[in-house]
């Protein structure tokens, strides 16, 4: 089964695509600059679009994570390439200044397994048992943020990310 893509559109964007009678489900057959051309979007707006679309190709993960890889500054599978989970983990948590949900690290996990090895066939919670091994081994970084992701207020919905 394909996976939906959540674009997040805009009002504008979404009247664009009304106007053009083209179904935003649809928005994954199109290459990126036909996209940028169809919605009329900036190259900044259709490199995000893209992004997008590439990180939910993953099973399990959903918009929320890809937004926040964004956020980042991450926009391509091959820019995160030969990254490690632990790493992008503990700069995930630097830049939200907040200690994740543990099904965040997971999520990493997953992330790093399938640019390594496209398997499709994984989803984040398969990588729970690693983590947890991993955690007892090695612990945390030292400079860890002390506040929890629940008492944030710039990441409301930090352990909400959107799952298939």
């Amino acid at each position: 089964m394909r996976k939906t893509i959540n674009y997040r559109l805009t009002l504008a964007e979404k009247e664009i695509l009304k106007t053009k009678k083209v179904n935003q489900k649809l928005l994954q057959d199109y290459a990126p600059d036909e996209i940028a051309t169809l919605l009329e979007a900036s190259s900044q707006r259709a490199r995000e679009l893209n992004a997008l679309r590439e990180f939910q190709s993953i099973p399990s993960l959903g918009i929320n994570f890809a937004e926040e890889l964004i956020n980042q500054g991450y926009y391509t599978l091959e820019q995160l390439k030969g990254r490690s989970a632990v790493e992008l983990f503990d700069a995930f948590e630097q830049h939200c200044g907040t200690w994740a949900d543990p099904c965040v690290e997971d999520s990493y996990r997953l992330l790093v397994h399938y640019i390594e090895n496209r398997d499709d066939n994984k989803r984040w919670w398969h990588f729970t048992a690693e983590r947890k091994a991993y955690r007892e081994r090695y612990g945390f970084s030292t400079n860890r943020p002390q506040k929890p992701w629940y008492q944030s207020e710039k990441y409301p919905k930090m352990n909400n990310y959107q799952r298939d």
